[in-house]
């Protein structure tokens, strides 16, 4: 997407909300498309692999959290910013769980929209980082935002691996979950701690099955702190002292 004009899909069954999305979008030198359902909005992202999709929660058929489930299960680079009247905190979580990056409430401003999608299609960019962090059998590409363990690929979605990068950037470090939220996401208000909560539980299952090391750990109340300890447990060797 570097230095390229960003392919925005919005995905929005009222005609005057997408109208009014299509227009500002355009007016700030976005490429866009339009869908108006699930099955219409997982033909176009396969088609068309935009940079960033706006996913209504409720649309006719498919509901946006099972069209990004769907899309998330084949493409975890995709930005997937939520738009809906829904702004319960469950709803939030729950739309962060299955692997959206952002979430807007209805009524939003387009200014704030916008700078939404371009803190967001910043982050996603991955030409604008490029170190690679180590810690036990750990490493982390920031550049091309891969992670693994022993050599072998660690499977996480690109929030889960911004939220990890960012713990590893700091070591021993505590981390407030709002100076984690600001980094990762660009603002605070991501719903709530339980959003964060829910990536680093993702997090340590990912690595608690293939690392022989713990690496996150909360400091209650507080936030966490990245520090590579090395664990004994059946099915993982732990690593030699020797």
């Amino acid at each position: 997407m570097a230095g390229s004009i960003a392919e925005i899909l919005i995905v929005e069954d009222d005609e005057v909300i997408m109208g009014t999305l299509a227009y500002n979008l355009s007016r700030n030198g976005f490429g866009v498309s339009q869908a108006t359902s699930g099955a219409e909005a997982l033909r176009m992202a396969r088609k068309m692999r935009p940079d960033l999709i706006l996913l209504d929660l409720m649309l006719p058929g498919e509901s946006g959290i099972q069209v990004c489930e769907r899309i998330r299960e084949r493409d975890q680079g995709v930005v997937i910013v939520m738009i809906t009247a829904k702004d319960a905190e469950e709803d939030k979580v729950r739309g962060f769980e299955v692997g959206a990056d952002d979430y807007v409430t209805k009524p939003f401003g387009m200014k704030e929209l916008v700078a939404r999608i371009n803190a967001n299609l910043k982050r996603s960019d991955a030409g604008h980082r490029g170190k690679i962090l180590e810690a036990g059998d750990l490493q982390l590409d920031t550049k091309n935002f891969t992670a693994s363990v022993h050599g072998e690929p660690l499977p996480l979605r690109l929030k889960e691996f911004e939220l990890l990068a960012a713990l590893a950037g700091a070591p021993g470090e505590l981390r407030s979950r709002e100076e984690l939220a600001k980094e990762v996401w660009g603002h605070a208000g991501v719903g709530s701690s339980r959003t964060i909560d829910v990536h680093i539980r993702r997090i340590r299952a990912a690595l608690s099955e293939r690392s022989a090391y713990e690496f996150i750990h909360t400091a209650r109340g507080l936030g966490y702190r990245f520090d590579a300890k090395p664990v004994a447990k059946a099915g993982v060797g732990a690593p030699s002292t020797e």
